[in-house]
């Protein structure tokens, strides 16, 4: 029986179960599986995820094209999606498995010194940037049809090998939705399709490495906000010419004995190793989560929270009325090294994807 080059109609229950076992073999295989779960409705929530959806609806070409992958994206239709430098590259399930590739022409050279120009000394830290909340003007910069961070269809190259006929097919629209969706957790994404670095936004004063390597009242700002998060004694630096006082200290002599001597060393090492306990504030999950360069998602995965949550906790004030749960895991993580936190990230979400 000929369908004129079309499939017949394979209904959705039964797409996922055949996706399921293909996604499974792929991983097997050593690929790395990123899907796009939509919780609701709703595709995207965050100010970056419904910025890329609004941009790409503005634009006539795709203004009529995009709502057939509205269904295709909410029903989990997108097995696989990931954003390198330029390019866009997913598993769709349709009638069968598609392979969608997307290119995104890098942001020119003199379009993002325009953005940078623009918002200078208006975005104060990399969490106001990633969460959006900045102010009206530098929203309007940044989301600009023409001058801002988001590409134009022209900027845009859509490839699919499914047998649709059309520029853009309804697995194509279900990807281009579904960048928005990953958008809502990791904002940080959008500047790498477009080849830019996003730290180049903020303002260099409020930068946490400059601030420590600063003089005078900044520099004991910052040593006292690492010591709250990391529970660790940060000592005055001494003036030039001055020597540190030792207050009811005896000297060693040489004749001392080598017990005395240990004895003592053992002592400064205790000291120096005695840890402050963890004080859950808003200001210090944020510097934790910075400290070990991770974004709001990686870091509610570390806690085992969700990002939301995560959120929540660093838009508030003061010191966090936590569970009890939330806290442990906070004391916990706090013991990492960015690089320990970043291994445990990966090997929880690796976990995750493997079949139960």
């Amino acid at each position: 029986m000929s369908y004129y080059g079309w499939a017949p109609y394979v209904p959705v229950a039964k797409r996922r179960a055949r996706a399921a076992r293909e996604m499974k073999k792929l991983f097997n295989q050593g690929m790395k599986i990123e899907p796009i779960e939509v919780q609701g409705r709703k595709i995207a929530r965050t100010f970056w995820g419904e910025a890329w959806c609004n941009h790409l609806e503005k634009f006539s070409d795709y203004q009529n094209r995009l709502p057939r992958g509205r269904t295709y994206v909410r029903n989990g239709s997108v097995c696989h999606l990931s954003i390198s430098k330029g390019r866009i590259e997913a598993i769709v399930s349709g009638s069968e498995l598609y392979k969608i590739d997307i290119n995104i022409t890098p942001l020119s050279a003199n379009k993002w010194s325009n953005v940078r120009k623009q918002c200078a000394g208006q975005i104060g830290s990399m969490l106001e940037l990633l969460q959006g909340r900045f102010s009206d003007n530098v929203m309007k910069i940044v989301t600009d049809q023409e001058k801002g961070l988001f590409p134009k269809p022209g900027e845009i190259k859509l490839a699919c090998n499914c047998p649709d006929w059309a520029e853009m097919c309804k697995h194509i629209a279900a990807v281009l939705y579904g960048v928005g969706a990953r958008l809502d957790h990791q904002p940080e994404l959008l500047f790498l399709l477009r080849n830019v670095d996003q730290e180049e936004l903020i303002s260099a004063e409020l930068d946490m490495q400059t601030a420590t390597a600063g003089k005078g009242k900044r520099r004991r700002l910052a040593e006292a906000d690492l010591s709250s998060v990391f529970g660790v004694e940060i000592e005055e630096p001494l003036k030039p010419g001055r020597k540190k006082r030792a207050p009811g200290r005896k000297a060693i002599t040489k004749t001392s004995s080598k017990r005395a001597k240990n004895k003592s060393v053992k002592k400064k090492v205790a000291g120096r190793r005695k840890k402050k306990p963890f004080i859950p504030t808003a200001a210090a999950v944020a510097r934790l989560r910075k400290q070990f360069k991770l974004n709001v998602s990686q870091f509610a995965t570390l806690v085992g929270v969700t990002p939301p949550t995560v959120s929540n906790w660093e838009n508030g004030s003061g010191r966090l009325n936590l569970r009890q749960r939330s806290r442990d895991a906070l004391i916990k993580v706090t013991e990492h090294t960015p690089e320990q936190a970043r291994s445990e990230v990966k090997r929880i979400r690796l976990d995750e994807t493997q079949p139960k």
